[in-house]
């Protein structure tokens, strides 16, 4: 049986849904267990640790909503069908980080930033974008952007109160992952961004991280 070859409009209605979905709690369930799932016993935090925690984990729930967008964007502009798949199956896999730490943010009485709506436009644009110019420069742009994201949670890991275990378990799983990916990127012919790109991007992720542990 043949598979049935997608439109133009097919594709924008199916990253439509997509981003619906992205944006709306409790409807991106995981794929996998979280990491934190296993952890039954846990010590209690002050008001200030889990504001401080819930901070941390908005950030990074965030963080996952723009990897949505970033690689949904590549997709649709991606040459290549290979590349366009493995954009869509890198999209997939975060899913999972998405998940979790939205779970997290729940048990810890807060709230996902309520900017990510803009977040997600802004990061869907960037791909986008950068799949139009080519894909040897989309997947240099996961990797530099994986790269960021790397060392942002291990500040987070720094940063999260010792006892928190659920989120620190969550926050280990996802460095893990986001690093295999920025290696996958670049032995995929990825281009490696010199680093005054790479600095630029800093500056930007450094607003998104700022504004969303607060809003």
């Amino acid at each position: 049986m043949k598979s049935r070859h997608l439109s133009a409009i097919d594709h924008l209605i199916t990253h439509a849904d997509r981003a619906l979905r992205t944006l709306t709690p409790g409807t991106r369930p995981a794929y996998h267990t979280s990491p934190a799932e296993g952890i039954d016993v846990e010590q209690a935090l002050t008001d200030e640790e889990r504001r401080k925690a819930c901070g941390l984990m908005r950030v990074n729930h965030t963080g996952e909503v723009c990897a949505q967008a970033l690689y949904q964007g590549q997709a649709l502009t991606a040459k290549l069908p290979d590349v366009r798949s493995e954009m869509e199956k890198a999209a997939d896999e975060e899913i999972d980080h998405l998940a979790w730490c939205e779970e997290r943010i729940d048990q810890l009485g807060g709230r996902v930033s309520i900017l990510n709506p803009i977040w997600y436009t802004l990061s869907y644009g960037i791909g986008a974008s950068a799949g139009l110019i080519s894909d040897k420069m989309s997947l240099g742009f996961v990797a530099a952007t994986e790269d960021q994201v790397c060392k942002h949670l291990e500040s987070h890991l720094n940063q999260l109160p010792a006892q928190d275990a659920k989120s620190r378990a969550i926050v280990t799983q996802m460095l893990e992952d986001e690093a295999s990916h920025a290696s996958h990127a670049l032995q995929a012919g990825g281009y490696t961004f010199p680093r005054p790109i790479k600095k630029m991007m800093s500056a930007v992720a450094k607003v998104m991280t700022t504004t969303s542990e607060k809003v």
